[in-house]
């Protein structure tokens, strides 16, 4: 690899390293002759993967339900592809391991999974590779196109390789344990085990790289969503990296297709997180999207754009949630933003200061100010200094009896004897008559 895939791939497993758990390998029933669990169906499995975000209240019969019509599907045309499955969990990529609940039941169905909707013999024949990139159309940068060109030359993997290499980091894995575990080794007995490190590790890198194409191919998906592409592929690669981890051969996936929801959960939840000005959580970003779709939907039947009441009744929601998301999903606008057909002004011009104001009401004000002004010099000082203490007529702030009491060295009884014969003296006709005109 050379110097723009280090620079890009540092950073990425740095800050994998803390995020990444143990796969859980502990399963009930019989195996087959492949080593896979054999007693799991659509009725007996613990699936408790539910539809949209939106839709949390769907129920455990219904999941299998959904489960089971994607099981329909793939034995009628034979596979299926993750665009389909999506179709019936949209928001899949939030909980990766209860899908692995649905790979399980539709592996064990026989129904052989494909990355896109293709003719299951391909699939099979040699891996899928991923679409190329067309640099032009993304715009990007020198560094990132050189990294592009570099894990171009990085071969892909056969499903039989993936099996290998997923095999040697196991092996690499038990050996890191068992050196943690004893301490009465002998030196030739640490140098093997060492040696199974150093090649699990390999192993791991090896399938690291090989899917860097696939990050590629999955970022620019999502170029232009308020995240640059080079962020994209690094949140991809974290995403890759944890799908690494986390893989488990024996299972019988084809990796690529197993490592594509952890890429698109890892790039969907960095655009979540840095995509807005204002960051939005992720639960909130999920049913943004869903709005989206469900809008886009209604627009086609109806031919126009539909009322809150209409996308409330198809997400299942009060039209209030609704009035509340759509507010949440609106980008904030800059002040300096060019407008205009020449663009020679700024969208701040156009905007009034609500807390400025007017020409008539600041003069207003201000003549207020000197009446008031006029009638306190008509107290005595200690008068008028603790009206204008009490009410902030001077600073804007107001003072509790206490304080204005330690400023004059009495009691706050004592202020509130000066203050109540204050007022009383404002309220002559004398002095009230100015100030009348204010109230109007």
């Amino acid at each position: 690899m050379g110097m723009a895939t280090r620079r890009i791939t540092k950073n990425t497993k740095a800050r994998s390293s803390g995020v990444v758990s143990k796969t859980r390998h502990a399963r009930n029933g019989h195996t087959n002759g492949n080593g896979h669990r054999t007693d799991r169906s659509v009725a007996s499995s613990g699936l408790a993967l539910t539809a949209p975000a939106e839709k949390a209240h769907v129920t455990f019969a219904q999941s299998r339900a959904l489960v089971q019509q994607l099981v329909e599907k793939g034995k009628t045309q034979g596979w299926l592809s993750q665009d389909q499955i999506l179709q019936v969990f949209p928001e899949a990529e939030a909980n990766i391991e209860q899908l692995e609940e649905v790979y399980i039941v539709l592996f064990e169905e026989g129904i052989q999974l494909v990355d896109q909707a293709e003719a299951p013999e391909v699939v099979v024949e040699k891996p899928e590779e991923p679409a190329q990139v067309d640099l032009n159309e993304i715009g990007i940068d020198d560094t990132v196109s050189l990294y592009l060109k570099e894990i171009s030359r990085i071969p892909l993997l056969r499903a039989e390789q993936e099996v290998e290499y997923a095999r040697g980091m196991e092996i690499g894995k038990k050996a890191r344990q068992q050196l943690n575990r004893s301490s009465t080794l002998s030196m030739s007995e640490r140098t093997k085990l060492e040696q199974k490190i150093r090649d699990g590790e390999l192993c791991r890198q090896k399938l690291i790289k090989a899917n860097f194409r696939l990050v590629v191919s999955i970022a620019k998906k999502y170029i232009g969503r308020g995240v640059s592409f080079l962020d994209l592929i690094q949140e991809g690669n974290i995403g890759l990296i944890r799908a690494v981890e986390k893989f488990d051969y024996k299972r019988g996936f084809k990796f690529s297709t197993y490592a594509t929801w952890w890429i698109r959960q890892a790039i969907t939840r960095a655009i979540a997180d840095q995509g807005r000005t204002i960051r939005v959580p992720v639960h909130m970003c999920e049913r943004i999207n869903k709005l989206t779709r469900v809008s886009r939907q209604l627009v086609q039947e109806l031919g126009r754009e539909p009322t809150p009441d209409e996308i409330a009744k198809e997400l299942g929601t009060t039209p209030k949630k609704v009035e509340r998301i759509i507010k949440i999903s609106q980008r904030p606008l800059s002040l300096e933003m060019p407008v205009g057909e020449e663009q020679d002004s700024h969208l701040g011009d156009f905007i009034p200061d609500e807390s400025t104001l007017g020409p008539t009401d600041a003069a207003s004000h201000q003549l207020l100010r000197e009446q008031m002004e006029e009638i306190l010099t008509s107290l005595s000082p200690r008068e008028g200094r603790v009206l204008q203490l009490r009410f902030g007529l001077k600073d804007g702030k107001s003072h509790t009896l206490e304080e204005v009491g330690k400023k004059f060295g009495v009691t706050r009884e004592r202020i509130r004897q000066i203050e109540a014969k204050a007022l009383r003296k404002l309220r002559h006709p004398s002095r009230s008559r100015k100030l009348r005109d204010y109230l109007e």
